[in-house]
């Protein structure tokens, strides 16, 4: 069981507002360094430097591993170090030189190399920036924050993929890798525009500040005794076992589904296969960045199971609609569903894995643990789908998916508590104001007797 408690913060002592321009920056660039890597290296192995499909596949799955194995202990790191942000500078460095890398010596001992480096840095980013996120801004009025994070990164995924195509189409396949240096530099500088004193490191893995009496312009001292939880806390928390179960099913039902649409399309409508699979992701990041506002904005009001409950709902219904027809505009149109439900998913398991680590000092490596387990989830499902495709074709393996999605649904639905504390701090208010009340009534009463 997991012992939380929670300081409101004046409006005023809100470390993470003046702020807020460099973590928008700094998402929106780190995205357009990581869109500039992955994607484009398969595609220019194979078209520009004609490597075969097995040697491509044998690098892609060595960085898979790679990825799974080390997501728990940087986020173990991220929680213990005081050098987030040198982490995020160390993480982009290491992409700009594996980019530059691939485009000048594209030979098998560099593109693994590069692929390594691109499978660690990428276990950096997203429990750095949570640290950095939460350690400024603490947890009230996370949401918001966690919804605006997330928008960001999609504005730049899309904006990457809307450069990288210009680039690639102009000039070459290798010079999409020099726009990773560029934008590198552009995430460094957001970065390190927050000043090192204004993260607060405990608070940035976790541990809230003990409500004890203020002092001083009204900030809240912090107890020296605070300590993180034991690792068990990863073990013993029912529902953060839960909601792990829960975001495995759900990548395992969604990871191959834009695989399984770009093959449809590809094998409907040849010659356009590039441009519809770009206008899939597209379409569907446009839509991520609304919905990734609207959870920042509704998160606390609403309540986050109910607002999850729809990305798990919309999952289903995907794969049955995918198939009923081979039509272009029928399939990018229901892509544009994909948006809804991982636009909901990134700005919310961050914040709901922060409800559920709150006070133990373990939110980091807990957002590691739970990356890896999405990663073996998505991971497994290809394969599986991949089976189904060649033993009974596509619309079997969709609905196979939307099966496994309806479980994921059902499992959120019956066995996930709500986690945000908004409602219950609420109620709680209006029965303090009400006993207040009442006591102040009868002291009048006392008096006038």
């Amino acid at each position: 069981m997991l012992m939380r408690t929670m300081v409101i913060t004046p409006p005023h002592e809100r470390a993470g507002e003046p702020y807020r321009a460099s973590l928008d920056w700094l998402n929106f660039f780190l995205a357009d360094v990581k869109g500039g890597l992955g994607p484009y290296v398969g595609i220019y192995l194979l078209t520009a430097q004609h490597w075969d499909q097995a040697a491509i596949g044998v690098l892609a799955t060595i960085a898979g591993i790679i990825g799974l194995a080390v997501h728990a202990p940087v986020g173990a790191f991220i929680d213990a170090t005081f050098w987030k942000r040198g982490a995020v500078v160390a993480g982009v460095g290491a992409l700009s030189a594996g980019a530059l890398a691939i485009a000048l010596s594209p030979s098998f001992p560099v593109v693994f190399a590069a692929q390594t480096v691109m499978a660690v840095a990428g276990a950096i980013f997203g429990p750095a920036v949570a640290a950095i996120t939460l350690g400024t801004c603490g947890s009230h009025g996370l949401a918001y924050r966690m919804g605006r994070n997330a928008a960001f990164d999609h504005a730049g995924n899309v904006s990457n993929a809307i450069l990288a195509g210009a680039v690639g189409w102009w000039f070459s396949q290798s010079a999409v890798f020099c726009l990773v240096p560029i934008f590198s530099l552009l995430a460094a500088t957001a970065v390190l525009s927050i000043p090192a004193h204004a993260i607060d490191h405990a608070q940035a893995r976790g541990l809230d500040p003990l409500p004890i009496l203020p002092h001083g312009q009204g900030r809240v001292a912090r107890a020296s005794s605070e300590q993180p939880s034991g690792w068990t806390v990863l073990i013993t928390c029912k529902p953060l076992l839960v909601f792990a179960a829960c975001v495995a099913m759900f990548h395992f039902a969604n990871a191959p589904m834009l695989p399984m649409v770009g093959q449809k399309l590809a094998l409907a409508h040849k010659g356009a296969e590039t441009a519809l699979m770009s206008a899939c992701i597209i379409a569907a990041q446009l839509v991520m960045l609304p919905m990734a506002l609207l959870v920042g904005a509704k998160a606390d009001r609403w309540g986050r199971k109910p607002i999850f409950l729809a990305a798990f709902a919309i999952l289903p219904i995907r794969g049955v609609l995918y198939t009923l027809s081979d039509d272009r505009a029928w399939l990018v149109a229901v892509q544009l569903l994909d948006g809804v439900g991982a636009g909901i998913f990134g700005a919310l398991a961050p914040l709901v894995i922060a409800d559920l680590t709150r006070g133990t000092g373990r939110y980091n490596v807990s957002l590691g643990a739970i990356a890896t387990v999405q990663g073996i989830g998505a991971s497994l499902s290809n394969m599986v789908a991949g089976l189904i495709v060649i033993k009974a074709g596509y619309s079997p393996a969709f609905l196979a998916l939307a099966a496994v999605a309806t479980l994921a649904f059902a499992t959120f639905l019956f066995a996930m508590p709500e986690t945000g504390a908004t409602r219950k701090i609420s109620a709680d208010a209006r029965a303090s104001t009400a006993r207040l009340a009442d006591i102040s009534a009868a002291a009048s009463r006392n008096a006038a007797s």
